[in-house]
């Protein structure tokens, strides 16, 4: 590859290159970052405003489960559309399209009156923001080598804890301190204000990024070549792709069972931040606010955990068993849950475990599906694997709400959340470990 030679003839090229994917990831990854934290308190956002609107609107916790799984109905029909559109007209129109719908979509539940009104706005926040994450994990395949990925896999998925770290906080004052103004209910106040946001940072979007190195005009044109030798290179370190085409990759079991990890490490996602407050609620505390402040400690680990997770990962070059072990973590603090209901410290200790478990294998395990994808197999591939695993999270919440109305409490989906972590592990370990390498399959 490129980065083991020299470059210029005075810097070593293991400087230049280091120096390269840092100005990458300065230039481009914060604002991934901001327009990650934005989507997922759009999407989560519910959680807390639950606690309000469920009274208020006379909704049952089925209806709440279903609503918040419907989303990913949307999400699903459109994901993979959307990642294709990406591969073909860049990311600045993708973003563009995607945030701004999404946080109109998202202000418009302030104004939700009936469970219709409910379904039918989460089904179009999911099909707005369909294509964001996989869009995403696509453009960074285009800017940054699979042996660099994981780190920066990692660093824009710490969008996720940032976003519950940030979300509780705001949501608990908000739906204390705007509950009346203006004759609206606090978690009115809460869609519309984090809603509008995402329409601004799409225009930004829109000028700020560029879709691929070779256009952008911050980066040398050593430093381009740079980029392109070291794709090149890797592409052909072990042999032609074993997947040049979408339907090709369509034909290899191995690519469904990354769905399954893929499946438990969405489920529980989403369980951390549809349920998080109501457990915390479940376990002895009342006030919005308070809530709201205990729910950073759980996502401020999950974030540190994650991005020292996924440095190791990338020093060891090493994929499956970093993102199994968290995976087993994780399970073990969702299985343990239940025989803390009612002891808020040991319910925020195992929720903590769950959520640093959960956010600590993504960095390894997102950055396996674009090591053997290329071309439109990436753009269709990683999207489809992300459309298999969302719909974990349409089932999952209707599920968990239906059992919270029938047995009172979270205790059976929290066993179900354990339960689905401890696969996705297995699934990783026995099927998938052949492929955990930074390098692509083999033909």
């Amino acid at each position: 590859m490129s980065n083991t030679t020299s470059v210029s003839g005075t810097a070593p090229a293991d400087t230049f290159a280091d120096d390269t994917y840092r100005r990458i990831l300065g230039r481009i990854m914060p604002f991934l970052i901001v327009c990650y934290v934005i989507a997922f308190i759009d999407r989560s956002n519910i959680g807390f405003a639950k606690l309000q609107f469920t009274g208020d609107l006379g909704f049952s916790e089925s209806i709440y489960g279903f609503g918040a799984g419907i989303f990913y109905i949307g999400y699903i029909f459109l994901e993979i559309p959307s990642n294709l559109h990406l591969s073909r007209h860049g990311v600045r129109k993708t973003l563009l399209r995607i945030m701004v719908l999404w946080g109109l979509c998202c202000a418009g539940l302030a104004f939700m009156a009936t469970p219709g009104h409910y379904y039918g706005l989460r089904f179009l926040l999911g099909a707005a923001e369909a294509g964001l994450f996989p869009g995403i994990l696509l453009y960074m395949t285009y800017w940054v080598p699979a042996s660099r990925r994981a780190r920066f896999t990692a660093l824009f998925m710490a969008s996720i804890p940032i976003s519950g770290t940030i979300g509780g906080p705001v949501a608990g004052t908000v739906m204390q301190s705007f509950d009346g103004v203006m004759g609206m209910h606090g978690w009115q106040w809460l869609f519309i204000i984090e809603g509008l946001p995402a329409v601004l940072t799409g225009v930004v979007a829109y000028w700020y990024l560029d879709d691929k190195p070779d256009t952008s005009r911050w980066l040398t044109r050593q430093q381009k070549e740079l980029v392109r030798d070291d794709l090149a290179a890797e592409q052909q370190a072990g042999g032609p792709k074993r997947h040049p085409s979408f339907l090709h990759a369509l034909k290899d079991p191995r690519f469904y069972a990354l769905a399954a990890p893929a499946f438990a490490l969405m489920v529980s996602t989403g369980g951390i931040f549809f349920w998080l407050p109501s457990i915390l609620r479940s376990a002895g505390i009342e006030s919005v606010w308070n809530i709201g402040m205990l729910s950073t400690v759980p996502f401020t680990v999950a974030f540190v955990i994650q991005f020292l997770v996924a440095r190791r990962s990338d020093r060891k070059q090493e994929r499956c068993m970093h993102a199994a072990l968290p995976l087993v973590a994780a399970a073990v603090g969702w299985s343990l849950l239940p025989l803390a209901a009612s002891n808020v410290p040991v319910s925020l200790l195992l929720l903590t475990i769950a959520s640093a478990g959960t956010f600590g294998a993504m960095g390894p395990f997102w950055s396996l599906p674009g090591t053997f994808l290329s071309g439109t197999a990436a753009a269709g591939g990683i999207a489809l694997i992300t459309t298999l695993a969302g719909l974990g999270n349409f089932i999952s919440p209707t599920l968990v709400g239906w059992l919270v109305d029938q047995t009172g409490n979270l205790a059976v989906a929290q066993f179900y959340f354990g339960g689905l972590l401890l696969i996705g592990a297995v699934v990783l370990m026995v099927w998938i470990k052949p492929i955990c390498t930074v390098t692509p399959f083999k033909a």
